[in-house]
């Protein structure tokens, strides 16, 4: 019979296949160990001491005991990452358990609202530009409105992946695919000005990366997060998420007559369906629209 460590090993076997084989970022791993971690956890106290021991009635059984503990939405992930789980026992061959059908609980896709021009304005010219980071807050948030770049992309960047000749971006994104993207001139205008005035006085070691905190070191996510909403607040804009920039950059783009695939190529989507959900454009927009152009109005 496994013990708990041999449990934890064929975990982080199953973990090295995700980062491997299916090129995960870190970010969805460190969020499946979490999960899974749990999930061993309660095989140990139910008595269930290896994966092959496992059984469909198990997963159910724990499965039963997310109601009233966790959102709809963590239920899903935590269900998605056993599920995943299970795939990799079957295929490696360490246990044929099947997943139960299980009513899904997945929460209804929501949508950031998309800032309109004016709000957006706003918010980019929050920044004191008279200050090192003020150059450098106004210089990401023009790539992830300009470039329609993820947070973790923006953060992520590299010198050598910023083309100044042609002002365009290499970037990596999911699953370590990588795509260039067109940066416009007003955006590459501001991350020059960042790179010549702002970056050097920031930089304080050696570091090829593009953003820079106040320390001189990699930015967090949760860095940018709360110098977003500070920025903000200062404008009277109740809540803004550099995930926000990103869509209202796909919706400004479809508004202006881009093709939905160019904009599925932009953004780093595997699949269409997941643009069409991103971009969703206003509804009584699109209506208008159609209205004026179908000539049985």
């Amino acid at each position: 019979m496994e013990t708990q460590d041999d449990l934890n090993l064929v975990l982080e076997d199953f973990l090295d296949s995700m980062r491997m084989e299916r090129g995960a970022s870190l970010h969805t791993v460190a969020a499946y160990r979490t999960d899974l971690t749990d999930f061993v956890a309660w095989m140990d106290d139910a008595g269930v001491g290896s994966w092959s021991d496992l059984s469909t009635r198990d997963i159910l059984l724990y499965l039963s005991t997310f109601a009233g503990r966790f959102s709809p939405r963590s239920q899903q992930r935590k269900t998605s990452a056993i599920r995943s789980m299970v795939k990799y026992l079957s295929r490696t061959k360490k246990s044929q358990v099947e997943m139960p059908q299980v009513a899904g609980s997945r929460p209804p896709k929501s949508l950031p609202k998309s800032l309109g021009y004016e709000a957006l304005e706003a918010l980019l010219g929050a920044p004191d530009l008279g200050t090192p980071n003020g150059l450098r807050d106004r210089a990401l948030m023009e790539l992830l409105y300009g470039a329609g770049l993820r947070i973790s992309e923006a953060i992520g960047l590299r010198l050598p992946q910023l083309d100044r000749e042609t002002s365009a971006v290499q970037v990596t994104g999911k699953r370590e695919k990588t795509r260039w993207v067109p940066i416009p001139g007003g955006t590459m205008d501001w991350v020059e000005r960042y790179l010549q005035d702002g970056r050097p006085k920031l930089a304080r070691k050696a570091s090829d990366l593009v953003i820079l905190s106040d320390r001189g070191l990699p930015m967090r996510r949760t860095t940018a997060y709360a110098k977003m909403q500070e920025y903000a607040r200062a404008c009277g804009l109740e809540h803004v998420s550099p995930h926000q920039l990103r869509h209202t950059y796909a919706v400004h783009l479809l508004k202006g007559g881009a093709d939905l695939r160019a904009v599925q190529e932009l953004l780093g989507h595997e699949s269409i369906s997941t643009t069409q959900v991103y971009t969703q454009l206003d509804l009584d927009e699109v209506r208008a629209k159609y209205v004026r152009a179908h000539p049985r109005r």
